[in-house]
């Protein structure tokens, strides 16, 4: 319980203090950017999958995860500021509007994820294949809790 406490608390601070830095950003930039850290992400997760379905490369896999915690880390929270709820020039975006008017619960969905991506960077420092697949499998569970509520198909 303290955990989940805390990790929404730090998420709501994230939030609140990105959206102070997300004011040096145009929004077609912040919408730029912010695909651009998923899609990286993305390709990261993709790696560590590779690795857990075939042949497993511990460093490969422990690259990819402390790339995901980094990311998870950043401060992305930044590239959700006013105005990149909707597209904006050559931005397209798939966010709900939804997001921006439940930050509280966003902060709690973007601690999860930090969480989760900083447990997979442990684990994945072990070597040990069998964790660092449950700890994949506990961070997609926080990708797809965010997803499902904010994301358009």
């Amino acid at each position: 319980m303290k955990k989940s406490i805390a990790r929404a608390t730090l998420g709501i601070v994230a939030l609140s203090l990105a959206t102070i830095a997300s004011a040096q950003v145009k929004p077609e930039d912040q919408i730029k950017f912010r695909k651009a850290g998923y899609s990286f992400m993305s390709w990261n997760m993709g790696k560590i999958k590779s690795n857990l379905e075939g042949t497993y490369d511990a460093a490969q896999v422990t690259a990819a995860a402390n790339a995901i915690a980094g990311i998870a880390n950043s401060g992305m929270g930044a590239l959700f500021g006013a105005g990149t709820d909707k597209d904006v020039g050559s931005q397209k975006t798939r966010v709900k509007p939804e997001l921006f008017q439940n930050m509280p619960e966003v902060g709690k969905l973007a601690g999860d994820f930090s969480g989760a991506a900083n447990n997979l960077a442990k684990v994945a420092a072990t070597g040990d294949a069998a964790a660092v697949k449950t700890a994949f499998g506990d961070l997609g569970k926080t990708c797809k809790a965010c997803h499902d509520k904010f994301r358009e198909e």
